[in-house]
């Protein structure tokens, strides 16, 4: 008997604060089966992550925190001279920032993210790493954490026994050894709808995606991830749905939006 395969669309949402709006929320709440949300250190504000929790529950999506630096001016996107225990207690922080709005909203938190350079730091660095593991066991070791597969963050996860989801990232180019190719270079964001879609139909149901040096990378993947900010992001999600469903590819949370 054949499966029927699964897989999660992921994108980070709440990421505009004050007068400055991020990124598409709103068409892609229609798209997506997961939301990281912005937890008010790289973008969010608690007006801005009150409204996605509340429009995540009313589309039914799961809800994650979305973790970063603290640093607006830069998106999150600036290594910062942070030590692991400053990660750790600013992890801690932001989950019970959102959650706060969860419980308000009768709504649970499904798993963790981190952002930016938080995340890029933490898929290398095991100290960092650690830092972010501690934080989400102390919390809700229920929590699943999101990261690429094969990655330190992943494995300080597991030796914690938290539970893992593998993420691929629909519109950015990989390294032959499956890393990302850094957005300061030529070629590093995949931004055409139909060639994102193929290239994620792909790594979906053949486990393979073509590197920037045109190699192809095995992968295991769990859920796909297009970043809301990224030049075309509706286009390029709803593309990926269309071509993911026309290929018999159910799209599901991790887990159930409703689970208790």
């Amino acid at each position: 008997m054949s499966t029927t395969r699964t897989i999660d669309l992921n994108s980070d949402l709440g990421e505009s604060f004050g007068a400055y709006r991020i990124g598409e929320d709103d068409g892609l709440f229609e798209l997506i089966s997961s939301a990281n949300v912005a937890c008010g250190f790289h973008g969010g504000d608690p007006r801005v992550i009150e409204r996605t929790v509340t429009q995540a529950r009313s589309a039914g999506v799961a809800i994650g925190a979305h973790p970063g630096f603290l640093d607006l001016v830069g998106f999150g996107r600036r290594e910062m001279n942070t030590t692991p225990d400053e990660v750790r207690t600013d992890t801690l922080y932001q989950l019970g920032a959102l959650d706060a709005f969860c419980r308000v909203a009768g709504v649970r938190l499904q798993h963790l993210k981190a952002h930016g350079a938080l995340y890029n730091v933490a898929v290398r660095d095991r100290a960092v790493a650690d830092a972010i593991v501690a934080a989400v066991r102390a919390y809700d070791p229920s929590l699943i954490m999101l990261a690429q597969p094969g990655t330190t963050l992943l494995a300080a996860a597991e030796a914690a026994g938290l539970p893992i989801a593998r993420e691929g990232f629909a519109d950015r180019a990989y390294n032959a050894d499956g890393s990302l190719v850094s957005r300061r270079l030529p070629g590093a964001m995949v931004t055409d709808p139909d060639l994102a879609a193929a290239r994620t139909v792909r790594l979906v149901t053949d486990g393979l995606l073509e590197t920037i040096d045109g190699n192809d990378l095995a992968m295991r993947v769990d859920s796909i991830c297009v970043h809301s900010d990224t030049p075309g992001s509706l286009e390029i999600m709803r593309a990926i749905r269309h071509e993911l469903e026309r290929s018999g590819v159910m799209i599901r949370a991790l887990i159930s939006p409703e689970a208790a």
